[in-house]
């Protein structure tokens, strides 16, 4: 594969930050192990692709790339911008030809250029999906990664969809003797089919009884965090909304609410008193 990072996303040079990202997701998602259970030829095309949005999906890596002070593994080079003057041509370092500014200072020092110092390992990244629960109230899950890993992953209250969690020293072990890489964990929150997240509130729909509607009286309300009693005033009426206070995305600076839009329902329309009671006699 390709050591040109633009070439491994299939982006130009000039490309934009958006575009860069647009690029990976979509090569990460057709390259994902997921979808291709024991293809290493993909699987390693994967990594590929993770490696070069971590440069060059960062700005300042990118600038240090594009100048040369970096290399397509993120090490530091020798010289930036390229090789140093009086030598020009298709030399690079590590490759074939070699370096001609390292074979001078073989020959001058007997040694080559200082290589540079323990380096971190690589950031490993994946997808994950969330419960809605879980982004409301925040948990800890043990989660299965896509290569088969286990996870302990910590879920904050209030994660959305497209939020990234980093798991200190749960990438690549560092090939050199430095500290392992980060986990970088996209999150997919679940929809859910009762409530509705507005913010750091929530929205509901919950149905009323007609008695209860127009008499006053109390339904039981299931909330992120279990079942409450909401108050119902007497003369409620349907599209009326009540608050839980609280009951919302639980921050722990200012928790939000849970709003109930009420729906006045009957218990059941063939009763012959609520029929006489309708037509007024």
């Amino acid at each position: 594969m390709s050591n040109d990072l633009y070439a491994i996303l299939g982006v130009p040079r000039g490309a934009s930050h958006d575009d860069i990202r647009r690029a990976y997701k979509r090569k990460a998602k057709q390259l994902h192990p997921d979808l291709h259970p024991g293809d290493e030829v993909k699987s390693d095309a994967f990594k590929a692709v993770s490696a070069a949005y971590e440069i060059l999906g960062d700005e300042a890596k990118r600038k240090q790339y594009d100048s040369g002070e970096i290399d397509s593994d993120g090490n530091p080079k020798g010289f930036a911008g390229g090789q140093p003057g009086g030598f020009s041509g298709g030399f690079h370092p590590g490759s074939a030809q070699g370096d001609p500014f390292e074979d001078i200072l073989s020959g001058m020092f007997g040694g080559g250029r200082r290589r540079p110092g323990p380096r971190k390992g690589a950031d490993m990244r994946y997808r994950v999906e969330v419960a809605f629960e879980d982004a409301i109230l925040g948990a800890k899950r043990e989660m299965m990664m896509a290569d088969g890993r286990t996870l302990n992953v910590s879920i904050p209250a209030g994660i959305e969809t497209g939020r990234t969690l980093r798991l200190k020293s749960q990438g690549q072990v560092s090939r050199s003797g430095g500290p392992p890489g980060d986990a970088l964990l996209e999150v997919n929150v679940r929809e859910n089919a009762v409530w509705a997240r507005d913010g750091n509130d929530l929205r509901m729909v919950v149905g009323v009884p007609l008695r209860t509607a127009i008499l006053g009286g109390s339904v039981e309300v299931q909330t992120p965090a279990g079942v409450v009693t909401l108050k119902i005033p007497e003369g409620s009426n349907t599209g009326a909304t009540l608050r839980l206070r609280g009951k919302g995305v639980q921050l722990h600076s200012k928790p939000g609410h849970l709003y109930a839009r009420l729906e006045v329902v009957i218990d059941d329309p063939k009763d012959a008193g609520l029929r006489s009671w309708a037509k007024g006699k």
